[in-house]
């Protein structure tokens, strides 16, 4: 893409990978330092920078954050949003908005038990959910009215730099704790039975890479799930790490874990993004674990030091 490309949420997960993967193509990228929920500052952002791309990661996203802070999550994951959207209409309407949308807005759709394209309906079973549905809807009838947007719903994703807030890290954390002795040998877990489609974070940044190249070149309201088609039960994501341990524990269920709403299957069917894009995951799971897992080693002997 010619122009500069404007990343929202660069310091984030995800967007230190994507960020990554668009400097080494020789992008320009204009990290936003901006807040999304000041209107002005996000308007005072695009009009002066006029990018060519903008690639919308900022958000709310841990499940639980959302659920204890309800009003900041809809203030950020929609209203930032909309900030952004109408900023690019208003300001700089050659800018194609790249917004990293949620599978979770599925939701109950996935007790079809098979895996969803980009058709399913729209059925968030939690705030985090809700409020990125809502963002992803009020997208698509800006783009009915010439918006340029392209909507990319990432199923779960996981790597080395992701959060405690999320269930693989998580794991992690608590094996490399106790491996260095600052804990006792007990996993505290939610519930280990759901089936979940992960992906590499590495690999999503390829496929954000890749649409925003192509942006040009798509539909102005295309919708891509960007899944792995693969579905991994959350109670093997453990004793996968736990092989790759010296460690043995005891598994203990944490009431706080459980998720009121959670689902027993969730699934993508990514077989459009891997056409249009070009894309498809390439890192070995078992290879993702290990990444997270010596993450999580580095982070605890650092808490020691």
């Amino acid at each position: 893409m010619a122009g500069p490309v404007l990343v929202t949420g660069s310091g984030g997960f995800a967007g230190r990978h994507v960020c990554a993967e668009l400097a080494a193509s020789g992008a320009e990228i204009i990290r936003s330092k901006a807040n999304i929920t000041d209107r002005a500052a996000v308007r005072a952002l695009i009009g002066e920078s006029q990018p060519a791309c903008c690639l919308h990661l900022a958000a709310i996203a841990a499940i639980g954050v959302a659920r204890a802070e309800p009003d900041r999550a809809w203030d950020v994951n929609l209203h930032g949003t909309l900030n952004i959207a109408n900023a690019i209409r208003d300001l700089a309407p050659q800018c194609r908005l790249v917004f990293i949308s949620s599978a979770d807005i599925y939701g109950g759709s996935f007790r079809a038990g098979h895996a969803l394209n980009e058709q399913a309906p729209l059925a968030p079973l939690n705030t985090y959910a809700a409020t990125k549905a809502a963002a992803d809807l009020a997208l698509g009838a800006m783009a009915a009215e010439g918006l340029a947007v392209l909507r990319l719903r990432a199923f779960n994703h996981t790597g080395p730099g992701q959060s405690e807030d999320f269930v693989i890290p998580a794991f992690a954390r608590q094996i490399a704790r106790i491996e260095a002795g600052l804990a006792p040998p007990v996993i505290r877990v939610g519930a280990l039975t759901p089936e979940r489609d992960f992906l590499d974070v590495r690999d999503v940044a390829r496929a954000y890479a890749a649409a925003i190249t192509r942006a040009d070149m798509l539909p102005r309201d295309t919708i891509l799930n960007i899944s792995s088609g693969t579905p991994r039960r959350i109670g093997d994501i453990l004793a996968s790490l736990l092989a790759l341990s010296n460690v043995e524990v005891r598994i203990e269920e944490d009431a706080a874990r459980l998720r009121p709403s959670d689902i027993p299957r969730a699934i993508g069917d990514s077989r459009l993004a891997r056409e249009l894009l070009d894309w498809q995951p390439r890192i070995a799971w078992q290879d993702t674990l290990a990444d997270v897992l010596n993450d999580w080693r580095a982070r605890v002997r650092n808490e020691e030091g």
